[in-house]
């Protein structure tokens, strides 16, 4: 079996950008009008929210989006992003390209010597052609390419599947590429939920390396491993089935088939899973949460992690071992956790290990166990 590195780390975030207050300002606007329809019927009005309700429920102040036009128009409340013709690169390959290109810098390759191209995300903005197909045209890749989702734990699951394609010799470089567009997928109505997400793609390059070959600087990926369990505690329901249970099939309805989740049941489930993946992982290559220099959680909510690696060290770890990068970018999927280790590992030295978790609808949880070279 090869070893297998990652060489390249890529990450796109967008210039536009949401505060708290501004989704509340938008977010409460509607509240008013809606409840004064909601009385005259004779319904119960609707929560206002608050920015400090979001920073307390989740630890976010702040978040990247693709396109910041129509969603703080309360008759609106969704992104405007134009359709484009079956001809032009789509949005989620355009945004997807432009991190794999990152990726390919940073290691210093060339497209043309990568031969398989995944696609990872929690929303793909459509089933066919494969947006991963879309983006290894558009970079110049070679080989093969296909599109994978698992909520926000795909970017792992991508991982997974190309540390062991590569490993086993089937592929010589992989991309794994998470282009997260989540903001147009998301309900900004939806109390729960409206202030959740950012966008951001990022992109992982994992390449086999021969016998004690060395790349200073870079992480040697040592073992991934996947878990799933079903739950309807996070959910979207939106598909082409949609039109189908409608009387009027002209009619593609939204309102109930965007994001939702039960957080408190989320929070509770996923926080003791999560604990005991990691715990286990590690143990089964003979490590402790104290011996690994870095984690680079899934960055959904800052109390969820501090839960986390509370249960998993028996004590409060702080940003250095643990940093976030949830409070000015938001929950940006799979994304996440790949941005995290981006920003946070220039500074480890050689032999240290470091663990990516994500954890995510499903429930899914990915890891993989790495060490610095």
């Amino acid at each position: 079996m090869n070893r297998a590195i990652i060489s390249g780390i890529g990450v796109t975030l967008p210039e536009d950008s949401l505060s708290n207050e501004e989704l509340v300002e938008s977010l409460n606007l509607w509240v008013d009008r809606e409840n004064a329809t909601r009385l005259a019927d004779g319904l119960d009005p609707l929560q206002k929210s608050s920015a400090d309700f979001i920073y307390h429920a989740s630890g976010i102040r702040n978040r990247r989006v693709h396109t910041r036009d129509g969603i703080l128009d309360p008759d609106r409340m969704a992104p405007r992003i134009p359709a484009r013709a079956d001809d032009e690169l789509s949005v989620q390959a355009e945004f997807g390209a432009a991190a794999a290109r990152a990726a390919l810098d940073d290691a210093g390759v060339d497209a043309a010597d990568v031969d398989l191209v995944i696609c990872a995300g929690s929303h793909l903005q459509r089933l066919y052609p494969s947006i991963g197909i879309e983006i290894q045209r558009e970079i110049g890749a070679q080989g093969a390419a296909f599109d994978l989702s698992l909520g926000c734990s795909s970017a792992a699951a991508g991982l997974h599947v190309a540390f062991n394609l590569v490993r086993s010799g089937a592929h010589r470089r992989a991309l794994v590429i998470t282009p997260e567009l989540i903001t147009a997928h998301l309900n900004f109505r939806d109390r729960q939920t409206h202030f959740i997400f950012g966008d951001a793609a990022t992109a992982l390059l994992i390449e086999a390396v021969d016998g004690d070959e060395q790349r200073a600087g870079r992480f040697e990926v040592l073992d991934t491993r996947n878990w799933t369990q079903f739950s309807n505690n996070i959910r979207s329901n939106f598909s082409y089935l949609n039109r189908a249970a409608e009387e009027d099939a002209s009619r593609v309805p939204t309102e109930g088939n965007l994001i939702k989740q039960q957080g408190n049941k989320v929070f509770k489930d996923v926080t003791v899973a999560s604990h005991r993946f990691i715990v286990d992982f590690l143990s089964e290559h003979g490590r402790t949460p104290d011996t690994v220099r870095r984690f680079w959680l899934h960055q959904a909510n800052a109390r969820m992690n501090q839960m986390i690696l509370k249960l998993a060290f028996g004590q409060e770890v702080g940003h250095d071992r643990a940093p976030m990068v949830l409070d000015r970018l938001g929950n940006t999927a799979a994304a996440g956790a790949v941005i995290a280790l981006y920003e946070n590992h220039r500074d480890m030295k050689a032999g240290d290990y470091g663990l990516l978790c994500t954890y995510g609808a499903g429930y899914s949880i990915g890891g993989a166990l790495l060490r610095m070279m």
